[in-house]
């Protein structure tokens, strides 16, 4: 399946220079002068060599299509990350890096997709929204303006987030797990 460059986000497989390639890292990048870009962190699935390459939104690249399995999210042991397939109930090791800075995301029984290339875990995808509490909010600064501005956070899950002046600790947040953004108040 062909995609756009600008399309490429974090864990999307695709077939570059006679390889298969993760996207560890992706950034949107608007130059004031040319045209934009996106910056890519590749990872080789067979022998880890990374690379960094610009894909414009006029190039096409080929996205590998991945079997997908439906796992649940168990527990953390060292650097080793365990899964369940919730198919077969068998049980799945991944190391904390393959999931990258989104393993701070991860919640006791959640459900995430890993994917797989002929048997072989090589991606894996969160929920795109969880719900986290705010343990630490700086305080608002008199005079600052409402709309524009926002202040640092940091979450139960040690990560910190940029959120609206009347966000306070103690609080639930809904953020965004691919961009690491503030959304909205969790419902109460």
């Amino acid at each position: 399946m062909k995609i756009n460059g600008n399309e490429i986000k974090p864990g999307n497989v695709i077939e570059h220079k006679s390889g298969l390639w993760v996207a560890v890292k992706t950034n949107a990048v608007k130059p004031g002068k040319g045209g934009a870009f996106n910056q890519v962190e590749l990872k080789n699935l067979i022998d880890g060599t990374k690379l960094n390459e610009r894909f414009r939104a006029s190039e096409t690249v080929e996205k590998v299509r991945l079997e997908q399995k439906d796992f649940q999210y168990l527990y953390a042991e060292g650097e080793m990350l365990v899964f369940m397939d919730t198919q077969s109930y068998e049980q799945l090791e991944l190391q904390a890096d393959f999931v990258g800075d989104r393993k701070a995301f991860l919640q006791d029984g959640m459900q995430v997709t890993v994917e797989m290339y002929e048997e072989k875990p090589i991606g894996i995808k969160l929920p795109d929204f969880v719900t986290l509490e705010i343990v630490e909010a700086d305080p608002v600064v008199k005079g600052q303006t409402v709309s524009s501005s926002y202040k640092p956070a940091v979450m139960d899950n040690g990560v910190r987030v940029m959120v609206p002046p009347f966000i306070e600790a103690g609080e639930k947040i809904v953020v965004e797990t691919n961009e690491i953004t503030y959304v909205k108040r969790a419902e109460a």
